[in-house]
């Protein structure tokens, strides 16, 4: 007898699942892209994508109410407990920049700070398909703090320049970043 080789399930495919499952409302295709490669342990998500149990399944009633969640499985990356006042800095410099002060917002700074605690660029850490779909997920939820990133600096080297910035921390000695011999690190592609 033959065995059957498993079946393997690409975060395309999930994503279709999801977005049959949607409402329409312009975050769930964002929302999409990231459970599906967070179902598949793509990116740096805890579990949850850094939320709450409780707030998690909120979310999911409320964008993909046909959605069974039983076809996630739990396969997060634990959080750096050791982090914790970086993430409390970072969801103030969030919340306080929000676009409409929605609670989708509130999810939204949750999601994406779990995403700094990776160690890639915040869009692969966020499970994200491109860099674009982070500037827009940034512009949507919070609009403020994206429009200052007006030069396309990469998005965790500007979130924790803002952070450093609003503690009259200046680490760069460079007088502009156009001048900065690590401007490609900052400003380069992101691959």
């Amino acid at each position: 007898m033959l065995a059957t080789a498993p079946i393997s399930v690409t975060p395309e495919e999930i994503y279709i699942q999801l977005m049959a499952s949607r409402r329409a409302i312009p975050i769930q295709e964002t929302l999409a892209r990231m459970l599906s490669s967070w179902s598949l342990g793509i990116g740096a998500l805890p579990n949850y994508l850094g939320l709450s149990k409780d707030d998690f399944e909120h979310m999911m009633a409320l964008y993909f109410p046909g959605y069974d969640l039983n076809n996630f499985k739990l396969s997060g990356k634990p959080f750096d407990v050791a982090r914790f006042d970086e993430a409390e800095d970072l969801r103030k410099l969030l919340l306080e920049n929000r676009t409409n002060q929605s609670l989708v917002e509130q999810w939204m700074a949750d999601i994406v700070i779990a995403g700094c605690m990776g160690s890639n660029h915040l869009w692969q850490d966020l499970g994200l398909w491109n860099r674009n779909e982070l500037s827009c997920l940034m512009l949507e939820n919070f609009k403020p703090l994206a429009k200052r990133n007006n030069k396309d600096m990469k998005w965790k080297k500007f979130l924790y320049k803002q952070l450093c910035e609003s503690e009259g921390i200046y680490v760069c000695r460079s007088p502009s970043c156009e001048v900065c011999t690590d401007y490609q690190n900052c400003f380069g592609p992101e691959d």
